[in-house]
């Protein structure tokens, strides 16, 4: 199955890259794709975005699947479908 990862904000300045589609097997979760993520991208992504086995991202980081929160899914075990798209970015604060 395919699946579309957006990169926003600090993600995307981290990673200098927009977007990109990934084939997953079927049943892949949040989490498996985060992990596979953090393996790609190496230290940077895992110190500042997300740890492989964690239960969340990084404080400072939210996780979308089709527009909704992974929070108000299942978390990291939510389980991904073709054609999903999946946004992480950094929150903003301001003062």
């Amino acid at each position: 199955m395919k699946v579309k990862v957006e990169y926003l904000g600090f993600i995307r300045n981290m990673l200098s890259k927009r977007t990109e589609e990934l084939e997953l097997h079927e049943d892949t979760s949040l989490g498996e794709l985060l992990g596979m993520l953090s393996k790609r991208y190496g230290s940077d992504f895992k110190k500042q975005v997300y740890e492989p086995g964690q239960k969340d991202v990084k404080y400072g980081f939210v996780v979308t699947v089709n527009g909704v929160l992974m929070d108000q899914l299942h978390g990291v075990e939510t389980l991904l479908r073709n054609g999903d798209n999946v946004i992480l970015m950094s929150l903003m604060s301001g003062g």
